[in-house]
C-alpha cells in the first residue's frame, strides 16, 4: 500500500503548490464563483471514483462524465481563477507566471495499464475559455524520450511541479510528474513545455546536456528525462530552491539485474540538473558524500516518519505559500 500513499502524497503537494492565490478570488465574480461551486460539488463524486471505484468500467465511466462536466464548468466566465480545491484526486497546477494551468490525472485500467489524462487552460483577458486537451500516447511508443510532442501525442504524467526559466526571451517551463506505469514499477518524468507562435503547446526539446558525464548512457536526442524504479521504493525527484537544482535519487538494481527497472532502488547518492544558458546540465553527483535515504534536505516533506500527514508542517507550508502570494 506504500505506493498508494505516495500517490496521494503527490496529490497533496499539488494542492499546496497549485498557485491558489488570494488575488485570484478578487478576479472571480461572485456569480461565477457560485456557479463553479455547484459544478465542483458535482465533479467531486466523479473525480473520486476515477481513482477509487473498484471496477475499471466504473473508473472509465466516471472519467468520461468528469471530463464533460469539467469542460462545462470551465466555460463559466473567469473560471481560470477558480481553484477546484475539492478535487483532491486531480492535479491543478498553475504556471509560476500564471499564464496557464494544467490539469492532470490518471485512470487505472488494471495493474498493467495506467492512462494519463490532462488539459491546459490558458488565461485569457476576457475570461473566456481556451482549453487544450492532452492525449496520452505513451503506451504507443517504445522511445518516449527522443521526440518533441504535441497535445495529440503527449507523454502523460501527473504533474506536481512547474519550474519557469527564460531562454532567448521565451518562457521555458519544466514539468515534473509521476506515472504509476505498471504492476512492478513507477516513473517520474522531467519534461519541457513551450508554446509555439500559434500558442500551441510543445512538449520536450533540446534542453538537456550530458556532455560533462564521463560515461554518457543517454541518447543524443534526449528530449525529456525519466527515472523508473521499484513500485515500493521511495524516491526523490524535485526542485531544490536552496541548491537551484533539480535533485533526484541515483538508482541501482538491488538484484544486480540492470535491465529490470522494477528492481531499481535509491542507493543514497543524488544526481541532478542545473539550468544554464538554456539547457539543463546533468550533474552526476550532487553531494560529495553519499547520504542515507531521508537525510537530503527536502523542502516539500509533508508526511511524518509514520507515513501520516504532518499537520504542523502542512500548516507551516500553507502560511509560507500565503505570504508568497501576498507578496506578488
Amino acid at each position: 500500500m506504500f505506493h498508494i500513499r505516495r500517490k496521494y502524497f503527490y496529490f497533496l503537494l499539488i494542492l499546496i503548490f497549485s498557485g491558489l492565490k488570494q488575488g485570484f478570488a478578487q478576479q472571480l465574480p461572485a456569480q461565477s464563483k457560485l456557479a463553479l461551486d455547484r459544478h465542483q460539488d458535482s465533479l467531486s463524486h466523479f473525480a473520486d471514483d476515477i481513482v477509487n471505484a473498484p471496477e475499471p468500467e466504473q473508473r472509465f465511466r466516471s472519467d468520461s462524465f468528469f471530463v464533460r462536466m469539467l469542460v462545462r464548468a470551465l466555460k463559466v466566465p473567469n473560471s481560470f481563477y477558480y481553484p477546484f480545491d475539492s478535487l483532491q484526486t486531480i492535479s491543478k497546477l498553475y504556471a509560476p507566471d500564471s499564464s496557464f494551468r494544467i490539469f492532470t490525472w490518471q485512470v487505472k485500467k488494471d495493474e498493467f495499464v495506467y492512462i494519463q489524462r490532462g488539459a491546459i487552460q490558458k488565461r485569457t483577458e476576457d475570461g473566456s475559455l481556451k482549453l487544450i486537451p492532452l492525449h496520452d500516447a505513451s503506451m504507443f511508443t517504445s522511445k518516449p524520450e527522443d521526440s518533441v510532442r504535441t497535445a495529440a501525442n503527449w507523454i502523460g504524467a501527473i504533474y506536481y511541479r512547474i519550474i519557469e526559466n527564460t531562454y532567448q526571451g521565451k518562457p521555458v517551463y519544466t514539468l515534473l510528474g509521476f506515472d504509476s506505469y505498471d504492476i512492478g514499477s513507477n516513473k517520474k518524468w522531467m519534461d519541457i513545455l513551450t508554446f509555439n507562435e500559434r500558442g500551441e503547446p510543445e512538449f520536450g526539446g533540446p534542453y538537456f546536456s550530458f556532455k560533462n558525464d564521463t560515461a554518457n548512457s543517454f541518447g543524443k536526442n534526449q528530449m525529456r528525462f525519466c527515472i523508473e524504479y521499484n513500485k515500493d521504493a521511495g524516491t526523490t525527484f524535485n526542485y531544490d530552491s536552496s541548491l537551484n537544482m533539480i535533485v533526484y535519487d541515483h538508482l541501482i538494481s538491488e538484484s544486480n539485474e540492470p535491465l529490470r527497472k522494477d528492481t531499481y532502488v535509491p542507493d543514497g547518492d543524488y544526481e541532478g540538473f542545473r539550468w544554464q544558458n538554456g539547457k539543463w546540465f546533468h550533474i552526476i553527483k550532487v553531494f560529495n558524500i553519499a547520504l542515507h535515504d531521508g537525510q537530503y534536505p527536502q523542502d516539500l516533506k509533508i508526511l511524518n516518519d509514520a507515513g501520516g500527514i504532518d499537520e504542523n508542517k502542512l500548516k507551516e507550508q500553507s502560511e509560507i505559500n500565503k505570504k508568497k502570494a501576498d507578496a506578488k
